[in-house]
C-alpha cells in the first residue's frame, strides 16, 4: 500500500521521509512545477519563503529545545539546516537554496519515494498526510472545507526583502552582535533620531499594495513593519529597530538600529530582520533606501504578503495530528495549524511516524506533554475551539516544574526534562 503526503513543503518533506525511512511507499505530489504560489520562488522542496532562520538555537528557548528533539528523531530537515548552516549569532540560519536543494534531493533519490508533480485537487482516498501549507490552492481547500464542515480560518503572513551584500555601505554600516555576544554575525545600520523622525514619517505614509479581502488579519510575529510604525512613534525602537547593545565600539547607542542577517553561505545576500512588509515595490526600494548605510541598497527579492490558511484544529485533529473523523487521513503544518518553521517540521515528523505505525499496526505515540513537540501537540488538539489561533512554541505550553527551585533554573529545567522525556520514549516505543 502506498501513502499520499500531498505537499513538498517542510511538514511534507518530513512526513514523507519519517514515512520512507520506515519502508513505507510514499507517493509526494507537489504542484511548484505546474503552478507555484505567490510566495514561492523555485521548484525546490522546503522552501523557506519567509525568514531563512529557524530561530534560537539556545536550550533556554523553547524552539532550541524543539530542534533538539528534532535531531534526536531524525529529522530530515534539522539534518539540513545544520549542514547548511550560516552564522547568526544564537539562531539557527541556513543557506536556503542549499537547505532546500538538499531536502529534494534526499527525497527525489529515496526508493521508497514516488514525486508526482500534480495539483491535488481533492482529498485523496487511503492514507493520507495533508501538508499543502498555507497557501493550499482553492479547489483542494475547498475540499477539506467540505470534510471538516466549518469554515477555515486564515491570518496574513508577511516576507521581509533581501539584498545584495555588495551593495551595502560599510563605511557606515558595522558588524555587531548585540551586546557581543558570539560572533559579529549582524550588519548593523545605525539612525540618528533625526534620521528615524524623517524615515517614520515617510514609513507610516507609505502606499501599500492592494489587498482583496475586505479585513486582513496579520499573525503578531509576521505584522508588517509598516503596519507596526503606525502603532506609535517608538515602536519600532523597542522592536526590530532595537538598539541597545548595538553601539560601534565606544560611540554612542544611536537611536534605531536596522540589523541585517546573512542570508547564504556566499555571503553575498542578506535580509532585514523584522522587516515583513506589505508595501509595494517602489515604496520598499524608496524606504530602504533611506536607511542610512543601503542608500544603493539592490533588493534582490522584494517583500509581499501572502495569506495563510490554516484549518480549527482543536475541532478537526487530535494530538497525533490525526482526523478526528477519518483514521487514515493527517494533517501537518501550517495548515494543521501551527506557526513556524520547527513547528511545522514537528508537526509533520509526528504525522509521518503515526501513519506508518497505524499501517503497521502499532498503537500510534503520543508524545510526552513536557517536550516541546508534546505540548505543541497537545495544544492544537485541546485549545479553545472558539478561540483557537496558530502559536510558536513556547515554554508557556509546558507543564510547571513541580518542585521548588530557582527562578533563573526554570528555563533549563524544562529543557532537560524535555530532552529526557525523549530519550525515554525513543527507547520505550523503539523508534527507529
Amino acid at each position: 500500500m502506498k501513502v499520499n503526503v500531498i505537499g513538498a513543503g517542510l511538514a511534507g518533506s518530513e512526513a514523507a521521509y519519517q514515512l520512507a525511512k520506515r519502508n513505507i511507499k510514499v507517493r509526494l505530489f507537489e504542484s511548484k512545477n505546474i503552478k507555484k504560489t505567490p510566495a514561492q520562488s523555485n521548484t525546490d522542496f522546503a522552501e523557506l519563503v519567509c525568514s531563512n532562520s529557524l530561530r534560537s538555537n539556545s536550550l533556554m528557548n523553547a524552539a532550541g529545545v524543539m530542534k533538539e528533539e528534532l535531531r534526536k528523531l531524525d529529522s530530515l530537515v534539522l539534518r539540513a539546516a545544520d549542514k547548511y548552516s550560516i552564522p547568526a549569532g544564537n539562531a539557527l540560519a541556513v543557506d536556503r537554496k542549499l537547505f532546500s536543494e538538499y531536502i529534494t534531493k534526499e527525497l527525489r533519490d529515496h526508493p521508497n519515494i514516488e514525486i508526482i508533480d500534480e495539483e491535488v485537487k481533492d482529498i485523496l482516498s487511503g492514507p493520507t498526510i495533508i501538508a499543502s501549507g498555507p497557501l493550499t490552492h482553492d479547489s483542494l481547500a475547498k475540499s477539506i472545507k467540505t470534510f471538516i464542515g466549518e469554515d477555515m480560518l486564515y491570518f496574513y503572513d508577511a516576507i521581509a526583502p533581501v539584498i545584495e551584500a555588495d551593495s551595502i555601505n560599510m563605511d557606515i554600516a558595522y558588524y555587531k552582535s548585540r551586546y557581543d555576544k558570539g560572533e559579529a554575525d549582524y550588519i548593523n545600520c545605525p539612525m540618528t533620531e533625526a534620521e528615524y523622525s524623517k524615515w517614520y514619517e515617510e514609513v507610516i505614509n507609505a502606499k501599500m499594495a492592494e489587498v482583496k479581502d475586505f479585513e486582513m488579519k496579520v499573525f503578531e510575529g509576521c505584522m508588517p513593519f509598516e503596519e507596526m510604525a503606525k502603532r506609535g512613534y517608538k515602536t519600532l525602537v523597542f522592536g526590530p529597530l532595537k538598539p541597545v547593545g548595538l553601539a560601534k565600539d565606544d560611540s554612542k547607542r544611536p537611536f534605531a538600529v536596522v540589523q541585517l542577517r546573512q542570508d547564504n553561505l556566499k555571503n553575498t545576500m542578506y535580509n532585514l530582520v523584522g522587516f515583513q512588509t506589505h508595501l509595494t515595490f517602489s515604496e520598499q526600494k524608496r524606504i530602504i533606501r533611506m536607511i542610512p548605510g543601503l542608500e544603493k541598497a539592490n533588493i534582490i527579492r522584494y517583500g509581499i504578503m501572502h495569506r495563510n490558511t490554516y484549518i480549527n484544529a482543536p475541532g478537526s485533529i487530535n494530538e497525533y495530528y490525526q482526523s478526528k473523523t477519518r483514521k487514515d487521513l493527517f494533517f501537518a503544518g501550517q495548515l494543521a495549524g501551527v506557526e513556524g518553521y520547527v513547528e511545522s517540521t514537528a508537526s509533520g515528523l509526528v504525522a509521518g511516524i503515526n501513519l506508518a505505525r497505524l499501517l503497521s499496526d502499532k498503537s500510534l505515540i503520543k508524545f510526552p506533554l513536557v517536550s516541546a513537540i508534546g505540548s505543541q501537540a497537545n495544544y492544537i488538539a485541546n485549545a479553545n475551539i472558539n478561540s483557537f489561533q496558530p502559536m510558536n512554541t513556547n515554554f508557556g505550553l509546558f507543564p510547571e516544574i513541580q518542585f521548588k527551585h530557582k527562578k533563573k533554573e526554570r528555563k533549563m529545567l524544562y529543557a532537560n526534562r524535555a530532552l529526557d522525556s525523549i530519550d525515554f520514549l525513543i527507547k520505550d516505543e523503539n523508534i527507529e
